[in-house]
């Protein structure tokens, strides 16, 4: 499923963003605005997705939807927030073609401002010119 969410993130980074990212199967380690979506697949199955992301990252996408130079603080939680929506929902899209761990989404939540210390099962980072992403999975009990 983690394969899913980095192709839609990908996606996201080359064709909003318009810049190439490249992906480390590691977690940042800088603090980053740090929200969440959960999921059901089709199995009943739960999972926490996280979405990691430094600032310039977040504000990079400031600047393409909102076309604001330096953000508040708040903005950029909105714009992690929609990030994630957009990132969680093109991976649904990609589940559903590909006709394998089709799953529905849940609201994002905005979780913190930090360093990513989260138990998670799977996660990986994608480096676009310097600035981090963080995408992480886990399983939640019912």
């Amino acid at each position: 499923m983690l394969e899913t969410i980095k192709q839609a993130a990908e996606n996201f980074c080359t064709h909003q963003i318009q810049e190439s990212c490249k992906s480390e199967n590691e977690i940042s380690k800088k603090r980053t605005l740090i929200a969440y979506i959960d999921i059901e697949t089709t199995e009943q199955k739960l999972y926490r997705v996280y979405l990691a992301a430094e600032k310039a990252f977040v504000q990079k996408v400031a600047k393409l939807f909102l076309e604001e130079d330096e953000s508040d603080d708040e903005t950029l939680q909105d714009m992690t927030l929609e990030t994630a929506n957009l990132i969680i929902g093109s991976a649904k899209v990609l589940a559903e073609e590909n006709g394998s761990n089709a799953f529905t989404i849940q609201t994002p939540r905005f979780e913190k401002e930090g360093v990513f210390d989260f138990d998670v099962d799977e996660a990986m980072t994608l480096n676009l010119n310097g600035t981090e992403l963080t995408l992480a999975i886990k399983e939640i009990d019912a």
